[in-house]
């Protein structure tokens, strides 16, 4: 069995594949000055819990944007589960074309889901990945990772809000009843919801309009499925496209 990790800088998702099977996958809080010893141990008791022996793991393969805790994952490997880890970064054999200045630049989460995407749905396609900051990323029609736009995510949006405005609230981010709000917290998380939704369709638009007419729109990320209800560009969500990645692109390197 494969264990895959992707650590982000909010979330950490772990999943197992055994084939191509998708057989459990968790999310768990990213925590900086958390030890390789307490991530094993949350590690292990997921494992305990859907009933995987941790012990039949033939492999790890990890996607980090977090420099600091690229050494505390490898020992998470080593220790927990007996095996180096692979690192994916831009020199890793994806078989995609990185057309980003410099490739060094491109997030290790941004290369898996650009894998993933044009693996299940073609191209050319755009991934929007709804994370700490929200990024779109383009693949054109001869499977060239061309770059895209990075924006504040709504979390981060939601937060600055809060702390630059003394009198307004800090609120749940969720779609409100009614577009005119008729209080201030109706009016905030309307504010938020549709407002990021015609962020993210108008950065959509004018990438669909420089890829073409039949490209492929995914979303995946924690509030993928809740911006995705009121965008009408989002075709797909999938919750899994990152693991999906980096599945693929162990197999390719092995």
């Amino acid at each position: 069995m494969l264990l895959v990790i992707d650590v982000g800088n909010t979330n950490t998702s772990l999943g197992v594949f055994s084939g191509e099977k998708l057989i459990a996958n968790w999310r768990m809080a990213t925590v900086r000055d958390r030890t390789a010893d307490e991530y094993g141990i949350v590690a292990r008791q997921l494992f305990a819990l859907s009933e995987i022996d941790y012990r039949e793991i033939s492999a790890v393969v990890i996607a980090s944007v977090v420099p600091p805790l690229n050494f505390t994952f490898q020992k998470v490997a080593e220790n927990y589960f007996n095996h180096a880890p692979v690192f994916v970064d831009n020199k890793t054999n994806t078989g995609l074309k990185i057309l980003y200045e410099p490739p060094s630049d491109v997030g290790a989460d941004r290369i898996v889901d650009a894998v993933a995407a044009v693996f299940r749905y073609g191209t050319p396609c755009i991934v929007v990945d709804f994370g700490t900051a929200t990024t779109f990323d383009a693949i054109n029609q001869q499977g060239e990772y061309l770059g895209g736009v990075i924006t504040p995510g709504i979390t981060i949006s939601s937060d600055a809000l809060f702390a630059r405005a003394a009198k307004l609230p800090r609120v749940e981010i969720r779609k409100p009843s009614r577009v005119i709000g008729n209080s201030t917290v109706g009016s905030i998380q309307s504010g938020l919801y549709y407002g990021y939704a015609g962020l993210v369709d108008g950065i959509l638009g004018r990438m669909i309009d420089e890829l073409g007419a039949e490209t492929h729109v995914v979303a995946t990320g924690g509030l993928a499925k809740l911006i995705a209800k009121a965008s009408k560009l989002i075709e797909t969500v999938d919750d899994t496209l990152t693991l999906e990645g980096l599945r693929l692109i162990y197999e390719r390197n092995n």
